[in-house]
């Protein structure tokens, strides 16, 4: 099951995931929230990091301190 993130406004968000190339030929993971279950959902935050809220209600996943 996708980890799901409920902001204040009421809409249901899904943690994704997905591995690209940079330009550097370095391999990097990046982290997003999406309103649907797509490809690359994740079941739990990845250790290190923590969801917070922005000012338009998005979820945002940032390290924590």
């Amino acid at each position: 099951m996708a980890y799901s993130y409920t902001n204040s406004r009421g809409r249901t968000y899904y943690l994704h995931s997905k591995t690209t190339t940079l330009k550097s030929g370095r391999q990097q993971t990046i982290y997003f929230f999406g309103k649907e279950v797509k490809e690359g959902a994740l079941n739990a935050v990845p250790a290190g990091y923590m969801v917070s809220e922005s000012k338009n209600g998005l979820p945002v996943l940032k390290r924590a301190s």
